[in-house]
Protein backbone atom coordinates (compact mmCIF):
# COMPACT_ATOMS: atom_id res chain seq x y z
CA UNK A 1 0.00 0.00 0.00
CA UNK A 2 2.88 2.42 0.88
CA UNK A 3 4.80 1.67 -2.45
CA UNK A 4 1.40 2.61 -4.31
CA UNK A 5 1.07 6.07 -2.16
CA UNK A 6 4.98 6.55 -3.20
CA UNK A 7 4.58 6.03 -6.81
CA UNK A 8 1.37 8.33 -6.98
CA UNK A 9 3.08 10.80 -5.15
CA UNK A 10 5.91 10.87 -7.37
CA UNK A 11 3.19 10.87 -10.57
CA UNK A 12 1.45 13.99 -9.34
CA UNK A 13 4.85 15.79 -8.26
CA UNK A 14 6.47 14.78 -11.67
CA UNK A 15 3.05 16.51 -13.25
CA UNK A 16 3.50 19.25 -11.10
CA UNK A 17 6.75 19.92 -12.63
CA UNK A 18 5.86 20.06 -16.14
CA UNK A 19 3.53 22.52 -15.68
CA UNK A 20 5.74 24.34 -13.71
CA UNK A 21 8.20 24.04 -16.89
CA UNK A 22 5.49 24.76 -19.23
CA UNK A 23 4.22 27.70 -17.40
CA UNK A 24 7.40 28.99 -17.12
CA UNK A 25 8.79 28.96 -20.58
CA UNK A 26 6.08 30.92 -21.81
CA UNK A 27 5.97 33.52 -18.96
CA UNK A 28 9.72 33.92 -19.05
CA UNK A 29 9.48 35.59 -22.53
CA UNK A 30 8.50 38.14 -20.52
CA UNK A 31 12.03 38.88 -19.68
CA UNK A 32 13.11 39.47 -23.05
CA UNK A 33 10.38 42.24 -23.74
CA UNK A 34 8.05 44.53 -22.13
CA UNK A 35 5.88 44.51 -18.86
CA UNK A 36 3.28 46.93 -18.44
CA UNK A 37 1.37 48.23 -15.82
CA UNK A 38 -2.46 48.86 -15.88
CA UNK A 39 -3.88 50.96 -13.48
CA UNK A 40 -7.42 51.00 -13.14
CA UNK A 41 -9.06 54.00 -11.30
CA UNK A 42 -12.83 53.54 -9.84
CA UNK A 43 -14.40 56.67 -9.02
CA UNK A 44 -18.26 57.98 -8.26
CA UNK A 45 -18.27 61.71 -9.02
CA UNK A 46 -17.03 63.88 -11.56
CA UNK A 47 -15.18 65.92 -8.56
CA UNK A 48 -12.78 63.09 -8.51
CA UNK A 49 -12.41 62.61 -12.20
CA UNK A 50 -11.36 66.00 -12.31
CA UNK A 51 -9.02 65.83 -9.88
CA UNK A 52 -7.71 62.55 -11.00
CA UNK A 53 -7.46 64.02 -14.38
CA UNK A 54 -5.42 67.41 -13.28
CA UNK A 55 -3.10 64.62 -11.18
CA UNK A 56 -2.17 62.56 -14.08
CA UNK A 57 -1.57 64.96 -16.71
CA UNK A 58 -0.19 67.83 -14.72
CA UNK A 59 2.64 65.31 -11.79
CA UNK A 60 2.02 61.23 -12.65
CA UNK A 61 2.35 61.52 -16.37
CA UNK A 62 5.16 64.18 -16.61
CA UNK A 63 7.13 62.55 -14.04
CA UNK A 64 7.06 58.99 -15.93
CA UNK A 65 8.14 60.90 -18.66
CA UNK A 66 11.11 62.19 -16.85
CA UNK A 67 12.03 58.62 -15.69
CA UNK A 68 12.14 57.81 -19.73
CA UNK A 69 8.55 56.25 -19.99
CA UNK A 70 7.35 57.18 -22.84
CA UNK A 71 3.54 56.08 -24.17
CA UNK A 72 1.81 56.22 -21.22
CA UNK A 73 -1.76 55.73 -22.14
CA UNK A 74 -4.83 57.69 -20.25
CA UNK A 75 -8.24 55.91 -21.22
CA UNK A 76 -11.99 56.29 -20.41
CA UNK A 77 -15.02 54.04 -21.16
CA UNK A 78 -17.01 55.24 -23.47
CA UNK A 79 -20.38 53.80 -22.77
CA UNK A 80 -21.71 54.43 -19.01
CA UNK A 81 -20.88 51.61 -16.68
CA UNK A 82 -23.28 51.02 -13.59
CA UNK A 83 -20.79 50.55 -11.60
CA UNK A 84 -19.23 53.98 -12.14
CA UNK A 85 -16.57 56.14 -13.88
CA UNK A 86 -13.27 54.21 -14.36
CA UNK A 87 -9.64 55.59 -15.51
CA UNK A 88 -7.55 53.11 -16.79
CA UNK A 89 -3.68 54.15 -17.17
CA UNK A 90 -1.09 52.11 -19.37
CA UNK A 91 2.42 52.06 -18.55
CA UNK A 92 4.73 50.17 -20.53
CA UNK A 93 8.29 49.57 -19.04
CA UNK A 94 11.82 48.23 -20.61
CA UNK A 95 12.29 45.79 -18.03
CA UNK A 96 11.26 44.63 -14.35
CA UNK A 97 13.81 46.73 -13.03
CA UNK A 98 12.30 50.05 -14.72
CA UNK A 99 8.62 48.92 -12.92
CA UNK A 100 10.13 47.68 -9.50
CA UNK A 101 12.18 50.97 -9.05
CA UNK A 102 9.74 53.50 -10.28
CA UNK A 103 8.06 53.71 -7.23
CA UNK A 104 10.83 54.97 -5.15
CA UNK A 105 11.89 57.23 -7.82
CA UNK A 106 8.67 59.21 -8.00
CA UNK A 107 9.03 59.71 -4.14
CA UNK A 108 12.61 60.93 -4.80
CA UNK A 109 11.14 63.38 -7.60
CA UNK A 110 10.77 66.59 -5.66
CA UNK A 111 8.65 68.43 -9.17
CA UNK A 112 6.15 65.17 -8.66
CA UNK A 113 5.55 65.30 -5.12
CA UNK A 114 4.56 69.60 -5.62
CA UNK A 115 2.69 69.02 -8.76
CA UNK A 116 0.78 66.09 -7.29
CA UNK A 117 0.17 67.26 -3.90
CA UNK A 118 -3.96 67.68 -4.25
CA UNK A 119 -3.41 63.94 -4.75
CA UNK A 120 -1.02 62.47 -2.55
CA UNK A 121 -2.52 64.40 0.69
CA UNK A 122 -6.03 63.57 0.10
CA UNK A 123 -8.15 63.00 3.23
CA UNK A 124 -10.16 60.06 4.00
CA UNK A 125 -12.79 62.16 3.75
CA UNK A 126 -12.22 63.21 0.55
CA UNK A 127 -10.86 60.82 -1.28
CA UNK A 128 -9.63 61.20 -5.29
CA UNK A 129 -11.10 57.67 -5.78
CA UNK A 130 -13.12 54.80 -4.56
CA UNK A 131 -10.80 52.37 -5.63
CA UNK A 132 -7.44 51.69 -7.44
CA UNK A 133 -6.56 48.25 -9.07
CA UNK A 134 -3.39 47.39 -10.32
CA UNK A 135 -2.88 44.69 -13.27
CA UNK A 136 1.09 43.81 -14.16
CA UNK A 137 1.51 42.18 -17.30
CA UNK A 138 4.67 40.43 -19.50
CA UNK A 139 4.74 41.10 -23.17
CA UNK A 140 4.21 38.11 -25.59
CA UNK A 141 6.96 37.19 -27.54
CA UNK A 142 5.36 37.83 -30.64
CA UNK A 143 5.01 41.45 -30.16
CA UNK A 144 7.72 42.23 -27.42
CA UNK A 145 7.16 45.90 -27.48
CA UNK A 146 4.42 48.11 -27.31
CA UNK A 147 3.62 50.41 -30.41
CA UNK A 148 1.56 53.72 -30.53
CA UNK A 149 -1.05 52.95 -33.33
CA UNK A 150 -1.76 55.08 -36.41
CA UNK A 151 -4.53 56.90 -35.89
CA UNK A 152 -5.64 60.36 -37.46
CA UNK A 153 -9.36 60.48 -36.40
CA UNK A 154 -9.91 62.79 -33.69
CA UNK A 155 -9.32 61.40 -29.88
CA UNK A 156 -12.90 61.57 -28.73
CA UNK A 157 -13.94 59.31 -31.87
CA UNK A 158 -10.99 56.90 -31.80
CA UNK A 159 -11.72 53.16 -30.22
CA UNK A 160 -9.28 51.58 -27.95
CA UNK A 161 -10.46 47.51 -27.06
CA UNK A 162 -8.87 46.30 -23.83
CA UNK A 163 -9.95 42.78 -24.12
CA UNK A 164 -9.21 40.37 -21.31
CA UNK A 165 -9.53 36.12 -22.01
CA UNK A 166 -9.71 34.37 -18.60
CA UNK A 167 -8.95 30.48 -18.91
CA UNK A 168 -10.15 27.64 -16.74
CA UNK A 169 -6.89 26.75 -15.56
CA UNK A 170 -3.52 27.43 -15.81
CA UNK A 171 -2.34 25.05 -18.10
CA UNK A 172 -5.33 26.44 -20.41
CA UNK A 173 -4.17 29.77 -20.16
CA UNK A 174 -0.25 28.71 -21.42
CA UNK A 175 -2.17 26.65 -24.22
CA UNK A 176 -4.17 30.14 -25.61
CA UNK A 177 -1.18 32.15 -25.05
CA UNK A 178 0.83 29.96 -26.98
CA UNK A 179 -2.30 29.96 -29.25
CA UNK A 180 -2.03 33.57 -30.01
CA UNK A 181 1.97 33.29 -30.23
CA UNK A 182 2.94 30.16 -31.87
CA UNK A 183 -0.07 29.70 -33.36
CA UNK A 184 0.39 33.45 -34.96
CA UNK A 185 -3.45 34.90 -34.16
CA UNK A 186 -0.76 37.76 -33.28
CA UNK A 187 0.32 37.96 -37.15
CA UNK A 188 -3.53 37.61 -37.80
CA UNK A 189 -4.32 40.62 -36.34
CA UNK A 190 -1.40 42.51 -37.75
CA UNK A 191 -2.18 41.32 -41.33
CA UNK A 192 -5.49 42.89 -40.62
CA UNK A 193 -4.83 45.99 -39.41
CA UNK A 194 -6.42 45.74 -36.16
CA UNK A 195 -3.57 48.81 -35.06
CA UNK A 196 -2.42 46.62 -31.34
CA UNK A 197 -1.28 48.22 -28.40
CA UNK A 198 0.16 45.81 -26.65
CA UNK A 199 -0.25 41.68 -26.24
CA UNK A 200 0.41 40.07 -23.21
CA UNK A 201 -0.10 37.62 -20.32
CA UNK A 202 -1.81 38.66 -16.84
CA UNK A 203 1.22 37.99 -14.04
CA UNK A 204 -0.62 39.69 -11.68
CA UNK A 205 -4.58 40.73 -11.24
CA UNK A 206 -7.80 39.97 -10.09
CA UNK A 207 -8.84 37.80 -13.12
CA UNK A 208 -6.66 35.30 -13.44
CA UNK A 209 -5.60 32.80 -15.04
CA UNK A 210 -5.89 35.66 -18.06
CA UNK A 211 -4.18 37.46 -21.20
CA UNK A 212 -5.25 41.03 -22.36
CA UNK A 213 -4.29 43.01 -25.43
CA UNK A 214 -5.92 46.26 -26.82
CA UNK A 215 -6.54 47.12 -30.18
CA UNK A 216 -7.61 50.25 -31.58
CA UNK A 217 -9.60 51.90 -34.12
CA UNK A 218 -10.68 54.98 -36.24
CA UNK A 219 -14.10 54.26 -34.90
CA UNK A 220 -16.70 52.04 -33.73
CA UNK A 221 -17.91 51.29 -37.86
CA UNK A 222 -13.87 50.38 -38.63
CA UNK A 223 -14.33 48.58 -35.07
CA UNK A 224 -17.58 46.12 -36.60
CA UNK A 225 -15.47 46.01 -39.66
CA UNK A 226 -12.42 44.54 -38.61
CA UNK A 227 -14.03 42.14 -36.66
CA UNK A 228 -16.26 41.03 -39.55
CA UNK A 229 -13.18 40.60 -41.81
CA UNK A 230 -11.37 38.31 -38.61
CA UNK A 231 -14.38 36.34 -38.25
CA UNK A 232 -14.24 34.97 -41.73
CA UNK A 233 -11.08 35.34 -42.32
CA UNK A 234 -9.79 31.11 -43.27
CA UNK A 235 -6.56 31.32 -41.10
CA UNK A 236 -8.84 31.77 -37.92
CA UNK A 237 -11.64 29.35 -39.22
CA UNK A 238 -8.37 26.85 -39.67
CA UNK A 239 -6.78 27.81 -35.81
CA UNK A 240 -9.36 28.10 -34.12
CA UNK A 241 -10.95 25.15 -35.40
CA UNK A 242 -7.73 22.98 -34.17
CA UNK A 243 -8.05 20.71 -31.42
CA UNK A 244 -5.02 21.75 -29.67
CA UNK A 245 -6.94 24.78 -29.02
CA UNK A 246 -9.85 23.85 -28.30
CA UNK A 247 -11.93 25.16 -24.60
CA UNK A 248 -8.55 27.15 -23.74
CA UNK A 249 -11.25 30.16 -23.01
CA UNK A 250 -14.05 30.36 -20.36
CA UNK A 251 -14.90 34.24 -19.80
CA UNK A 252 -14.25 37.27 -22.34
CA UNK A 253 -14.36 40.63 -21.17
CA UNK A 254 -14.34 43.60 -23.95
CA UNK A 255 -14.00 47.14 -22.92
CA UNK A 256 -14.82 49.77 -25.34
CA UNK A 257 -12.62 52.77 -24.41
CA UNK A 258 -11.28 56.58 -25.80
CA UNK A 259 -8.32 58.12 -24.93
CA UNK A 260 -8.27 60.93 -22.49
CA UNK A 261 -6.60 64.72 -24.22
CA UNK A 262 -3.92 64.70 -22.45
CA UNK A 263 -2.91 60.90 -22.82
CA UNK A 264 0.29 59.99 -24.81
CA UNK A 265 -1.86 58.64 -27.84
Amino acid sequence: MMSIFKSCKHYFFSFFLILLCLGTAKYASAADGYYYQLKVYHLKTSAQEDRLDSYLKNAYLPALHRMGIKNIGVFKAIAADTSGKRIYVLIPYRNWSQLEKSDKKLMDDQQYLTDGKDYLDAVYTAPVYNRMETIVLGAFPKMPEPAVPELTANKTDRVYELRSYESPTEKYNVNKVQMFNDGNEVALFKRLNFNAVFYANVIAGSHMPNLMYMISFENMEEHDKHWKAFGSDPYWKQLSAKAEYQNNVSHIDAIFLHPAAYSDF
